[in-house]
């Protein structure tokens, strides 16, 4: 499944409940969409090179030998299809005390991230923040990783906080309980992203 389009309406997850999306990694149907912004450039990136087999890992070596050549999710991606030397884990995806992943997670931020029309500026990059914390949340606090994660569908459909409004959440949940309830982040988050009737909030 392709990444919703920016405008669309935002949809709820047949087995967990919250928006798709938001539910990475604990649900599997979410974590496959996720997974799938990632996997579905690469396979675009494969046909364009009219590659396989073999030439994948040989593409992989070479995409995340020069992040900055490519767009973030043809380096994630490549790093995927790559083992971690140290932790024996896909590189960039092992446990936080990985130095190796941890190098290869910090590469990965020189790739290319182009806003499509008709987000505001920086759109995009707040969508591959929030992927690669929904995929590698040990590298966060437990409530950032929450925060990103419902954050993530409204992106995907165009929506970015200002930066006011982003501190605003920030200072609400350090001020909240140390395990914040899922429903009322969403809430929050809802409320300041989303106007009433606006073309993003699903049916009732």
């Amino acid at each position: 499944m392709a990444r919703p389009a920016v405008g669309a309406a935002l949809r709820r997850c047949a087995e967990c409940g919250g928006y798709e999306y938001s539910g990475a990694p604990a649900c599997t149907a979410c974590r496959a969409l996720v997974d799938g912004i990632v996997e579905g450039a690469w396979s675009a990136f494969l046909h364009e090179w009219d590659a396989g087999g073999e030439q994948e890992a040989v593409l992989a070596e070479m995409v995340a030998a020069e992040p900055d050549r490519h767009d973030w999710r043809v380096v994630d991606a490549a790093l995927d299809r790559l083992v971690c030397s140290e932790c024996g884990d896909r590189l960039s995806r092992g446990p936080v005390d990985c130095s190796a992943c941890n190098l290869a997670h910090g590469f990965r931020y020189a790739a290319i991230e182009t806003d499509r029309p008709g987000v505001p500026p920086g759109n995009e990059h707040a969508i591959r923040v929030n992927v690669s914390v929904a995929r590698r949340p040990q590298v966060t606090s437990g409530n950032e990783a929450l925060f990103r994660r419902l954050v993530l569908p409204f992106a995907l459909v165009g929506l970015l906080p200002t930066t006011e409004v982003a501190q605003r959440l920030s200072a609400l949940f350090k001020k909240g309980p140390s395990a914040p309830q899922t429903d009322l982040v969403e809430q929050a988050i809802e409320a300041v992203l989303l106007p009433p009737g606006g073309s993003s909030r699903p049916p009732a």
